[in-house]
């Protein structure tokens, strides 16, 4: 077909004047001209035949593969190949001519395809993460900091194939001159380098993932993983702002993952309440007679006393005497009812540890701490629980003739004055 052209356009420069060597010049520009913009035309061709055809065809699919390749602008670079093909194969036909020129338009061209390659392979490995964070494997086992490793392999080799081919050296002579500059590599590359091995170190040891909830005071992050890269982590926390931390810090630093919580199924609830020293005393029959209306530890208290009642016999206790022998408190009353309520708490997780316990008195009271486990892991539900069982423990403390200690405040001391 240039042929064709070519013979008529240097039959009409001849014609109308023109010296033959002169025709021939115009007639090589004019056919590598009309080459250019059937290159044009091509892609044009290409493309609507991508945009129209290919996204109808994706669109009839079940799979989403398709949908992903055409959505980050695959096949629409590939386009790009075909004049860069069109033009490297027949530039050197239509420009008999100009072989100088013909020489540097292949050279354009082969840096073309080449560019075009890597924008390619780039989109499609978009493609491959966009696919992949479809899959419920990638919580588990992130790859973006691969695909990041990759992408900068890709365009440093086709960075060093373009220079070697500009400067018509062997790549291999290009990367031993390298070495000298091997220092500075790894100094500019330090942050993707220790991500990358801080990566597979996550990865493999599967210390976090993507959706998991994790606390790391030091850089002010409390919160949900929304994405592990090759060289940041980036976490949205309750408040909705994000932190973003190195990637390699989550190796190098201690953090917090609750994944463990959320997985077993139970939330551990660790609070304690202080009770005034002064309002611990001896159970008197009557206050035993009102401990077994409560219907949680009437069987407790009965069976209690006869064991007491057993021993202080066998032991020939005088009654008279409180101090002998052994007797009930209101204080172990009411961690026994504390433990028989949470037993019998349908929101309490009765297969993991259930603890009532006292801790060490202080200047503040007697800590009655209360250790166990919820049935529900989300954050909301748990706090209305702990809510829930705190108030029902603080308005029931005065029932065991026990006083709850706090501070004295200014309206205490009003009191005292008498003012």
């Amino acid at each position: 077909m240039f042929s064709i052209i070519g013979k008529l356009i240097n039959d009409l420069m001849i014609r109308i004047g023109v010296s033959e060597r002169e025709a021939r010049h115009a007639s090589d520009l004019a056919d590598f001209i009309g080459l250019l913009l059937i290159g044009i035309l091509v892609y044009y061709i290409a493309k609507f035949i991508i945009t129209r055809m290919l996204r109808r065809i994706a669109k009839r699919t079940k799979s989403k593969w398709d949908d992903v390749l055409l959505e980050k602008k695959v096949f629409n670079r590939m386009a790009f190949l075909l004049p860069g093909i069109l033009v490297y194969q027949f530039a050197p036909t239509t420009l008999v001519e100009f072989s100088g020129l013909a020489a540097i338009v292949v050279k354009v061209t082969n840096l073309y395809i080449v560019f075009v390659l890597i924008l390619v392979v780039n989109s499609f490995f978009n493609a491959l993460y966009a696919i992949y964070q479809d899959n419920e494997f990638s919580r588990l086992h992130p790859i973006k900091g691969y695909i990041q490793v990759a992408k900068i392999i890709i365009f440093i080799g086709g960075g060093i194939f373009i220079l070697s081919y500009l400067f018509n050296q062997t790549p291999v002579y290009l990367l031993g001159g390298l070495g000298a500059f091997s220092a500075v590599m790894l100094l500019i590359f330090k942050d993707p380098i220790l991500g990358l091995m801080g990566g597979i170190q996550l990865s493999a040891n599967d210390m976090v993932r993507q959706g998991d909830w994790i606390n790391m005071p030091k850089f002010a992050a409390d919160g949900t993983v929304l994405e592990i890269s090759l060289t940041t982590v980036k976490v949205q926390n309750w408040d909705n702002t994000i932190t973003t931390l190195p990637t390699y810090s989550l190796v190098s630093d201690a953090f917090q993952n609750y994944r463990g919580m959320q997985e077993s199924g139970g939330r551990r609830l660790k609070r304690s309440i202080n009770i005034n020293m002064q309002s611990v005393k001896f159970c008197t029959p009557e206050m035993l007679d009102k401990f077994r209306k409560i219907r949680l530890i009437r069987d407790y208290i009965d069976a209690k006393e006869i064991e007491l009642s057993a021993y202080n016999i066998e032991n020939d206790v005088a009654d008279e005497v409180l101090i002998n022998g052994k007797r009930q408190t209101n204080l172990g009353v009411f961690r026994s009812y504390l433990k028989a309520f949470l037993r019998d708490h349908p929101m309490v997780h009765q297969e993991m540890t259930l603890l009532v316990r006292q801790l060490q008195s202080t200047d503040l009271g007697i800590p009655i701490e209360i250790y166990v486990f919820s049935k529900t892991t989300e954050w909301a539900v748990f706090e209305d629980l702990q809510s829930d069982i705190f108030d029902h423990i603080l308005a029931i403390v005065p029932e065991f003739n026990l006083e709850v200690f706090q501070s004295p405040t200014g309206d205490d001391f009003r009191k005292m004055s008498g003012n």
